[in-house]
């Protein structure tokens, strides 16, 4: 077999691991380059959306400002974490030093909890607006979700430090040699995670998204049974509609994603980066990062008009913030 590299994940070092395998050349180029394909592409897809979200005067309402600040999320894991997986799994050992170590699972959980976070809030904002109509305007505004952003980011990072606090002050207690990045989270915190990260907020979205459609499908009915009403309502009702009916789609996906991490709690067992199926796991995670947008694309009509007016060039033109987006 054509391998190359050392068997060791750092020969000058007597406490260095062992790879668990050598792949050939041609094999390791192709999953390199399948992996900055992916990194790329979920980069490139979340660069779009805050591109349009942020230019776009017309896009500034409080729903897609949940979506700009998901969008830096998944950002962030396209640009960081897909990369860094990608090298500890295609090369076997954890070669970025003790800091990197420390501080990567901790970047990784605050990414997933923001994610969550801002699913709940998108839920909220969807209830209120289809259920609540008329208040809409008056509970929910930009300043208030700026606030509900901002919050949601502090408590992630706040409470992902206490989940992650052994492992902060020694990345290194799991290791036994020099080229392993384990990290451990007990079986009783991995179930006290499993309540505030996972059941909680999914039965939240689930009443809310229950009670959404109830109302919707009530309105539609209203509606259909009307022979006379204003031209303007029932397409502002139909836009609402579509609006959770895409946020739902996003949020399905995401649990659909999120899910599989818990099956090491579930199992009764600690969950551990260590485990033979964690890297499926965790990429599972990842890869919501790029669907995301994609999600976007094949639901949101704004989202491909305002791609075709970034790749053609008309945002740079005068006063294209006020282009007519929606």
């Amino acid at each position: 077999m054509d391998s190359w590299g050392s068997s060791l994940c750092f020969p000058n070092l007597n406490s260095s691991c062992r790879r668990l395998m050598l792949q050939p050349r041609s094999q390791t180029a192709l999953f390199y380059t399948l992996l900055a394909s992916i990194s790329l592409l979920t980069v490139t897809l979340n660069l779009l959306v805050i591109i349009s979200i942020s230019h776009f005067r017309q896009l500034h309402t409080p729903t897609n400002a949940l979506l700009l600040s998901l969008a830096v999320s998944d950002l962030v894991v396209g640009l960081l974490m897909m990369p860094i997986e990608g090298l500890r799994y295609l090369e076997t050992c954890w070669l970025l030093g003790r800091l990197m170590c420390a501080l990567t699972p901790y970047i990784s959980y605050c990414l997933v909890s923001t994610s969550l976070g801002h699913m709940v809030l998108i839920s909220i904002d969807r209830y209120v607006a289809i259920c609540d109509p008329l208040l809409y305007s008056y509970r929910i505004n930009l300043t208030t979700v700026k606030i509900c952003i901002s919050a949601c980011w502090a408590v992630s990072l706040f409470y992902n430090g206490l989940i992650l606090m052994r492992h902060l002050e020694q990345p290194d207690r799991y290791s036994s040699c020099h080229g392993e990045c384990v990290v451990v989270i007990s079986h009783v915190s991995g179930t006290v995670d499993l309540f505030v990260t996972f059941v909680v907020p999914c039965t939240v979205m689930f009443v809310l998204y229950i009670r959404v459609f109830m109302v919707a499908a009530s309105q539609v009915r209203v509606i259909q049974s009307q022979t006379v009403a204003v031209a303007a309502a029932p397409a502002a009702k139909k836009s609402e509609w579509k609006a959770a009916r895409t946020l739902g789609v996003l949020i399905i996906v995401f649990i659909m994603c999120f899910c599989p991490y818990y099956i090491p709690s579930l199992a009764g067992e600690n969950t551990s980066n260590s485990l033979s199926y964690f890297a499926a796991l965790s990429w599972l995670l990842l890869i919501n990062s790029c669907l995301n947008p994609v999600i976007y694309a094949l639901f949101y009509p704004w989202f491909r008009r305002a791609v075709r007016f970034i790749f053609t060039f008309k945002i740079l033109q005068p006063h294209s913030r006020e282009m007519k987006i929606l």
